[in-house]
């Protein structure tokens, strides 16, 4: 057997499908069962079966998922090691987040990233809450940025910021001159809110305690966008204070306190718990958190393809 069989049967045990591993792998569907054929003959055993257009393991498939996985890690390993003997970290670092962390908070990060490291290349992936998370559980992407709280065994959760989720109001806003507002107050007024998110839900479950009903006049799916529409009058709404604090230094917007209301957003660093990173991502990781970390050893049942953002 060879080291593309392994990453082939990986593939299709991951998206369950010949023709979806193909479309990844970009060969041809026949390339890909060739190669399977050729690894069940040399293990003996059938490792897929296929009932139409679903797959699923065999017995002897499942037995064999983590034996694959183990050898493509230490072979990528090998390389890694080496390789970064001699030399400081380069290749990718991929990172996902949503619309406003790409735009006010990750920057900052790798300004002093690439100060630091500039022969490794970022990419930067916008998504939302779910496919963050989905990317780096399926390995596409080696860290994500989301609001916390984050509960699943498999990823590690690194903060990496806080701040305030504040009401917001544009400059001609009747209410725009107060500094606080009593909740009674604010219930006159209609809300422009995000349609999902951690963020709204804080503000659902605020309101459903107080047993209030706010006038919605709009929802929308990105803070960008809800940022926008404040600022062109429409109604106030609540974002982190990060987002609005080039609009608060111009004075084109204002922020009012809703008594009894706090919300704060923290945003976490997560990758795969049983990862293990690149020099680069390495770097990348401390730069974000903010601590000098001591590398950890190569672990001897690594997942696959770590390699691939420091090759």
């Amino acid at each position: 057997m060879d080291f593309e069989q392994l990453r082939t049967f990986l593939e299709v045990s991951r998206l369950r499908s010949f023709s979806r591993a193909a479309e990844k792998l970009s060969v041809t569907q026949p390339a890909i069962s060739a190669q399977i054929r050729s690894l069940e003959t040399e293990i003996g055993a059938r490792l897929f079966d296929r009932d139409g257009g679903k797959v699923t393991f065999t017995a002897a498939g499942r037995v064999f998922e983590p034996f694959a996985e183990h050898v493509l890690s230490c072979h990528a390993h090998i390389g890694i090691t080496i390789a970064e003997l001699h030399r400081s970290p380069r290749g990718e670092v991929s990172i996902s987040a949503n619309e406003a962390t790409s735009l006010y908070i990750l920057p900052a990060v790798f300004a002093a990233f690439k100060k630091q490291y500039t022969r490794v290349a970022l990419k930067i992936e916008r998504a939302d809450r779910a496919s963050i998370l989905e990317g780096v559980l399926n390995r596409e992407v080696d860290f994500g940025v989301v609001s916390l709280p984050v509960k699943d065994a498999r990823l590690t959760v690194e903060k990496i910021h806080k701040d305030e989720v504040v009401l917001v109001t544009g400059i001609a806003h009747p209410l725009a001159m107060r500094e606080s507002v009593t909740l009674h107050e604010l219930l006159e007024h209609p809300l422009l809110l995000t349609k999902t998110g951690r963020q709204r839900e804080q503000l659902d479950d605020f309101f459903r305690a107080e047993d209030v009903h706010p006038r919605i006049a709009m929802e929308v799916e990105s803070s960008e966008l809800l940022k926008r529409l404040i600022a062109a009058g429409l109604g106030m709404g609540f974002l982190p204070r990060a987002v609005v604090e080039p609009e608060l230094a111009l004075g084109s917007l204002r922020t009012i306190k809703v008594e009894g209301l706090r919300i704060s957003r923290e945003l976490a660093l997560v990758f795969r718990r049983e990862k293990t990173l690149s020099r680069a991502a390495h770097a990348f990781l401390e730069i974000a958190t903010g601590q000098n970390r001591v590398a950890a050893p190569i672990p001897g049942k690594a997942i696959r393809e770590t390699a691939r953002s420091a090759s």
